[in-house]
């Protein structure tokens, strides 16, 4: 595992205060806060629906994947050298899906579709679920990216390991999210205990600021260490940060606390 991870990784959080049902803001504005970190990361986070606002108006909001959004997404990560990652409203046909893009500066891209969905909100009645998780390579990294309400499950979450392949599932667990202020407790927590448990670095990226639905959003973006510790954790304000994350120091840990070898095994179904 220290062979195959080569390099540290630099990820940046953009905790940002997503405009309401305005996609063209949104651009603009996301757009300048990635640009601040041109030549400075290998990987950009952005919230959950950043175009849009977590919205249960899907069709008036939604993009499609030929469409400005994504063309915009693409040019930006070209731009800035890095890849760039957040979710989305997607129309395809007559359904709507929450989907995390991954869009890489060579213009190639992966997508990850929001597999829970949050019934509290409805939101499992205005979209349609994913059933595949996704797994991406990042200068030797494997990464799983999920959103938002996904963290509450951590058997989907669960790192594994492949003995036939020597290797984790993953060496960093990513969450895009809009969390609402009112359960930032278990926000913070979970984040927490899915790095410990998966023996994994694990970052989390929150909007803040207030929605068309008048919840209200205290930002609390992180990223933690396998141990839980923080490494860098946000506020309720605007804020871009960059950190690089050790790939000898998660070897290390790995190796020391050899937890993943009582692990149990089983198998998820769609």
């Amino acid at each position: 595992m220290s062979a195959r991870l080569l390099q540290p990784l630099r990820i940046s959080l953009v905790q940002g205060a997503t405009r309401w049902h305005d996609a063209s803001a949104n651009r603009d504005y996301y757009g300048a806060l990635v640009r601040s970190l041109k030549g400075q990361s290998d990987l950009v986070v952005l919230p959950e629906t950043f175009l849009s606002g977590f919205t249960n108006d899907t069709l008036a909001n939604a993009e499609v994947m030929d469409g400005a959004g994504l063309r915009w997404l693409r040019d930006l990560a070209r731009e800035v050298g890095a890849t760039i990652t957040g979710s989305l409203v997607v129309r395809e046909g007559d359904r709507c899906v929450n989907r995390l893009m991954w869009i890489r500066p060579d213009g190639t891209q992966a997508q990850y579709d929001k597999r829970h969905l949050f019934r509290m909100a409805k939101e499992h009645e205005r979209y349609a679920g994913g059933n595949e998780r996704l797994i991406v390579e990042l200068n030797g990294w494997r990464i799983c990216p999920q959103v938002c309400y996904d963290l509450r499950f951590p058997v989907w979450l669960r790192n594994r390991y492949d003995r036939v392949a020597n290797r984790f599932d993953y060496d960093l667990l990513l969450f895009v999210a809009n969390w609402p202020s009112a359960r930032r407790h278990a926000w913070r927590t979970l984040l927490r205990a899915r790095a410990i448990e998966n023996l994994c670095y694990c970052a989390g990226v929150n909007r803040i600021g207030v929605d068309g639905n008048e919840l209200h959003y205290a930002g609390d973006s992180a990223v933690l260490d396998f141990l839980g510790q923080p490494l860098v954790e946000l506020g309720f304000q605007e804020q871009t940060v960059t950190l690089t994350l050790d790939p000898i120091a998660l070897a290390a840990h790995r190796e020391r606390f050899p937890a993943w070898m009582d692990a149990d095994e089983f198998a998820i179904t769609p």
